[in-house]
């Protein structure tokens, strides 16, 4: 599973011009569901978000995590974060999750963050979604249940 994290000071996210999802201070989590991926992997990355330290303490140190703030979680699925481009000039999803199986995990995920009390909203799956957002800092990190990176 990868995950790439954007600290922010407010994300919404679209679809059909609709919001489906908006949130003020927290993180903006664009989710990829590998073929192999299974509820280990969820736990790890719901873990991972919730008490990641990239949010600033009274002395301006990235010391306080989306736990330790209250903040919110806007989680957008994205199966592009597992294109394969070391070869030609066209991504290969060969490594994404099949939809069926990429929607269960996606939503299993979801409830793993709410069952963590997180105050989370969300984009549409396999959906044709607008992400709005202010990077804060900016900060974005990269996760990887795998540990490629």
């Amino acid at each position: 599973m990868r995950a790439v994290i954007q600290r922010v000071s407010r994300a919404e996210v679209w679809v059909e011009q609709q919001a489906t999802g908006a949130i003020g201070t927290g993180l903006v989590a664009l989710i990829g569901i590998h073929r192999s991926d299974t509820e280990k992997d969820l736990l790890w990355m719901a873990d991972k978000i919730q008490h990641l330290r990239i949010f600033d303490d009274v002395n301006g140190v990235m010391n306080r995590s989306l736990a330790d703030i209250s903040g919110e979680l806007l989680v957008v699925s994205q199966f592009t974060l597992h294109g394969d481009c070391r070869k030609g000039r066209r991504p290969s999803w060969h490594g994404a999750a099949p939809p069926e199986q990429a929607r269960h995990l996606y939503e299993r995920f979801l409830a793993l963050c709410k069952e963590r009390n997180l105050a989370i909203q969300s984009g549409t799956f396999q959906a044709d979604m607008h992400l709005s957002l202010t990077n804060s800092g900016p900060v974005t990190i990269l996760l990887d249940s795998h540990k490629i990176f």
